[in-house]
């Protein structure tokens, strides 16, 4: 596989952006299988989303997904989105369009990447889980599958349990950021990304809106994926996606496993999710 690591501009942004990219060779060396790619085919596309404290890198660095990704006719880009959650930021910058739109127009200007809804898909990790079910739901007509690995699917629940809808500014948010750093950084997330949770409702980021608007309209949804540890403090997140998921008779893959919020269940997940991937041979 050729590793590159690629800096850019966007527009949407209006910033200098990075980004990791995979591709495959038609020889690999020792102790890997070649991708039999020509060179001259159009390649299929993972869009492989980082998690809230990780940036573009953290796949190469936490998984083997160079070497299980040898002997597929793929692309994968990992883009990095700091603590954006792939949102149009209620207060920032528009993620959620620079992923959804003009990420993948960059990438096939740059690489031969097809561009056909069946060849173009997209992955991520906890917020990434969350990232790529919020792309695929919004932009349904672009991509073919959609993995969420471990995601927050259900962050409403989440950000009213904690109060981080509540959380601006004054006496609770300075106890915060004197006395509990994490949660301090997840209230300003979600503040920042969202708004309240009145704004954040029926919007654009509110997956369990997303899913029954498309299926009212008949909209041709792409392949699902899921996958969670049993001990993930998620869980239940997903628990409650998937039970909507039932209701509205939409199919998905589920993948149960051992484990927590953590790398061993994702390395494992990963090599899931490109076995699942509708890939051509």
């Amino acid at each position: 596989m050729a590793w590159l690591e690629v800096h850019f501009y966007s527009h949407v942004l209006g910033l200098s952006c990075a980004m990791n990219v995979i591709l495959p060779e038609p020889a690999q060396g020792v102790g890997t299988d070649a991708s039999g790619w020509d060179g001259e085919r159009e390649l299929p596309v993972l869009y492989l989303l980082h998690g809230v404290s990780d940036d573009h890198t953290i796949w190469m660095r936490r998984t083997s997904i160079e070497r299980y990704a040898a002997g597929k006719q793929l692309a994968i880009v990992m883009p990095a989105v700091h603590r954006s959650y792939y949102s149009n930021q209620k207060c920032g910058y528009d993620y959620l369009k620079f992923i959804g739109e003009e990420l993948p127009l960059i990438c096939r200007r740059f690489f031969r990447i097809s561009s056909k809804r069946e060849d173009n898909f997209v992955a991520g990790l906890s917020m990434g889980g969350y990232g790529a079910m919020k792309v695929g739901l919004n932009y349904p007509d672009r991509y073919g599958a959609v993995a969420s690995m471990s995601g927050i699917l259900d962050i409403a629940s989440v950000g009213k349990e904690r109060g981080y809808d509540l959380v601006c500014d004054g006496e609770r948010m300075e106890k915060l950021r004197a006395t509990d750093r994490e949660n301090y950084l997840k209230a300003m997330d979600f503040r920042m990304n969202f708004g309240t949770l009145e704004e954040f409702k029926d919007s654009e980021n509110d997956l369990s809106f997303l899913l029954g608007k498309a299926v009212a309209e008949g909209v041709t949804l792409p392949k699902l994926f899921i996958s969670m540890g049993t001990e993930d403090f998620l869980y239940q997140t997903n628990v409650s996606f998937r039970k909507e998921l039932d209701q509205h008779r939409v199919k998905y893959d589920y993948l149960e496993l051992p484990g927590r919020h953590e790398w061993g269940v994702w390395d494992f997940c990963i090599q899931k999710v490109l076995e699942w991937l509708p890939l051509k041979t």
